[in-house]
């Protein structure tokens, strides 16, 4: 009630002002600083001329005046600070705003001829209407969406070699499945970077979306090469690399992804999700999350058993040797073709 309050009251304001060709109330308190600002700057001109005027003040009055004036530049200094913040934070809703109205209509205009993903101005207004399991950025969607992530992110990558190289080859990161733990982290730390701005222009989105995406996959790299001792890419030979983890050419890649990612396909996933229940989407989450546990663990244990029967050290155990059974080196450089130790 108290939103519809204020919509009511806004469109209210908005319609009389139009009649009246007035400005917005913002408008009209920004004109009226600038006046005041303006009438601020001819006082300081008689302030200046005093101060120079070297015969015409006594040592008292002079004290007096310079006292006066260093508390009015703490003054100016305290009002930039206050009015760089007002500037962003205008500047931000503007943005916002013409960001929300092109969004909404042409999701509300491609949905006509075919299926378009919808604003995410729509998606947040149904899931709070809704009460949805997923609402925001809890758990659940942060999981699901890092599942989808790491399942979509293998898929993609095997037809860009396909296409690329002209064969088929194994971009999986886990044992179990066609899944990469880079990309659902990716998707992840992508979401949470960007959702603060997904009503916001496409250029911020592939902005933040360069930057998360690079510092994922440098952390990524780095961590499997510390723990693991192991590396599964290296752009030594790419321009423009730091320390071969990541390059600019894959940096604007995410950031392009960036924009794809919270501007089209997070806003399909969080339709697709609306539409489970509450109750089932909790349990399968669950569940989901469960067997991705397992799956890092075991993928963790057959990478290491496999770096360790390649310097020669045999299983000391039964847990080893079922290790060793299952994941053979033949199996394992079918899963990962491009590990390095």
């Amino acid at each position: 009630m108290k939103k519809r309050s204020l919509y009511n009251k806004l469109i209210k304001n908005r319609i009389e002002n139009e009649k009246n060709c007035k400005k917005s109330v913002v408008e009209q308190k920004s004109t009226e600083l600038i006046k005041a600002i303006n009438e601020e700057e001819k006082l300081m001109s008689v302030c200046y001329d005093k101060l120079a005027d070297e015969d015409e003040l006594s040592g008292e009055e002079r004290n007096n005046l310079n006292s006066v004036l260093e508390a009015e530049a703490e003054s100016l200094k305290n009002t930039s600070i206050n009015l760089k913040k007002s500037y962003r934070l205008v500047a931000a809703m503007a943005d916002e705003l013409e960001t929300r109205i092109h969004e909404v209509e042409k999701s509300r205009k491609r949905r006509i001829l075919i299926s378009a993903p919808p604003s995410n101005t729509v998606i947040d207004f149904k899931e709070e209407k809704l009460n949805n399991f997923a609402q925001g950025l809890n758990f659940y969607k942060l999981f699901l969406i890092c599942f989808t992530g790491s399942f979509a992110g293998v898929i993609v990558e095997i037809i860009w070699c396909l296409i690329r190289n002209g064969y088929i080859e194994s971009r999986s990161g886990l044992v179990y499945g066609p899944f990469n733990l880079l990309y659902g982290f990716g998707a992840v730390a992508m979401t949470m970077a960007l959702y603060k701005y997904r009503n916001r222009s496409s250029s911020i989105s592939f902005a933040g979306g360069m930057i998360m995406g690079s510092v994922v996959e440098y952390l990524c790299s780095w961590g499997q090469e510390m723990v693991l001792g192991s590396r599964s890419w290296d752009y030594s030979d790419m321009p423009f690399n730091l320390n071969g983890r990541i390059c600019l050419l894959y940096s604007v890649f995410w950031g392009i992804l960036g924009v794809m990612w919270i501007k089209n396909v997070y806003p399909r996933m969080a339709k697709v999700i609306l539409h489970i229940p509450n109750k089932t989407g909790k349990i399968m989450t669950w569940i989901l999350a469960a067997f991705m546990a397992v799956n890092v663990v075991v993928s963790g244990f057959a990478v290491l058993r496999w770096s360790e029967r390649l310097k020669g050290v045999e299983a000391t155990g039964v847990f080893e040797e079922l290790i060793d059974e299952r994941f053979p080196d033949e199996r394992m450089e079918r899963i990962y073709p491009n590990m390095k130790f």
